[in-house]
């Protein structure tokens, strides 16, 4: 994550096949439930949490709505949360339980935004003269740009989700770095060269990293270099 804010999402986490922290899931799991439960909650939404290096997790917030990283949970559960939401706000029931989900693969997800990563991810808003989504099995993409789209100045700089499904954690990231090096957007800076980069860090591949994972890319002269490859 930048700014506190996530660059790339994946599900399941990595996190959980340290052998310390299997039991997470079901302990995060109950405690959101009970904090939906305790709210009264009847709609799609998100308890987030944080965890430290010693298996303890702390509460950080409740979003109350579709989390822009949705994606990757529909991707690995076949369920699509959007349409779910929809029926529960127009007054249906539930039909699905908890037993009749079946996580299957691994999910990733990139923000596409219109940041320059080499300055700051200072926003780059202006005219798309090119836009070229990758496709494929296991690619998706979100997105409202198109060539000739104008990116204002004012609002989120985030101009598309990219996400894909693989059978484990390597073919996921393998199809997500072949769908990355397929996007081609010219006229503005995107995010995707710093994103390429993340894929192929080994700390990333190995699954270990934290919240201040991108200052840490940045640092000791690294910066450069992921510019100059970039």
């Amino acid at each position: 994550q930048r700014r506190n804010q996530k660059l790339i999402e994946e599900s399941p986490s990595p996190l959980f096949d340290r052998k310390d922290f299997r039991d997470l899931r079901k302990k995060m799991g109950k405690a959101a439930l009970k904090i939906a439960e305790a709210a009264n909650y009847t709609s799609a939404g998100t308890v987030e949490f944080i965890v430290d290096d010693k298996a303890n997790f702390y509460f950080l917030e409740m979003n109350k709505r579709i989390q822009v990283e949705h994606p990757v949970t529909e991707e690995v559960t076949g369920i699509d949360l959007v349409k779910q939401m929809i029926l529960i706000a127009a007054g249906e029931q539930l039909r699905i339980s908890q037993g009749d989900i079946n996580a299957r693969g691994h999910a990733i997800e990139c923000r596409i935004n219109a940041e320059d990563p080499f300055d700051d991810f200072r926003p780059s808003p202006g005219r798309i003269d090119m836009y070229y989504a990758p496709g494929g099995p296991g690619v998706r993409i979100d997105s409202h740009a198109y060539a000739g789209y104008t990116i204002p100045p004012y609002y989120d700089s985030m101009i598309a989700k990219l996400i894909v499904w693989g059978k484990d954690r390597r073919d996921a990231m393998e199809r997500m770095s072949r769908a990355l090096s397929e996007y081609m957007i010219t006229g503005i800076k995107t995010t995707i060269p710093f994103e390429q980069a993340i894929l192929q860090d080994p700390n990333f591949r190995r699954g270990v990293y934290s919240t201040n994972f991108v200052e840490q890319l940045l640092s000791g002269g690294r910066r450069e270099l992921i510019e100059e490859k970039a």
